[in-house]
């Protein structure tokens, strides 16, 4: 289990070569990495801002949990903080399990956690201007399923 927020880029392919070296306990390995969207094609940057130490933790708690609900064997979540640029990874979560259904759950757990409740601050930087990004309804209902 590791928790890292960083403000370096990390290479998709190498952390997820490193979660499965060598690991032999679980049938089953979920994988997905978060990339920095330009929907309209006017962002510059996304700026992320966080609480060294709280972020950390309150990450490591929500993942303890993952663990716990669905007997995972491993997990990672890496979330980069600072200025991103579109097209950027910004985060990964990587679970293994027993089994796919666990696998993919956790990570799916993982993933809303991050999304919604995670701390923290997103600012989206364009061509107009600048707007911290607001907490999405869908993103808070998809909460309601765990």
């Amino acid at each position: 289990m590791a928790v890292r927020v960083q403000a370096e880029p990390f290479d998709f392919g190498a952390e997820a070569g490193a979660f499965i070296a060598g690991r032999r306990d679980a049938g089953a390995v979920v994988t997905f990495t978060g990339i920095v969207r330009d929907a309209d094609g006017t962002l510059t940057r996304m700026e992320i801002e966080h609480y060294p130490g709280m972020t950390e933790a309150a990450i490591a708690r929500i993942e303890a949990e993952a663990a716990a609900r669905w007997g995972l064997k491993g997990s990672l979540v890496i979330h980069r903080h600072g200025a991103l640029l579109p097209g950027e990874p910004i985060m990964m979560v990587a679970t293994a399990a027993p089994h796919r259904a666990d696998a993919f759950a956790a990570a799916e757990f993982l993933m809303d956690y991050l999304k919604s409740r995670a701390p923290f601050w997103k600012k989206e930087v364009g061509r107009d201007g600048a707007a911290w990004v607001a907490a999405r309804d869908e993103d808070e209902a998809a909460l309601g399923r765990w």
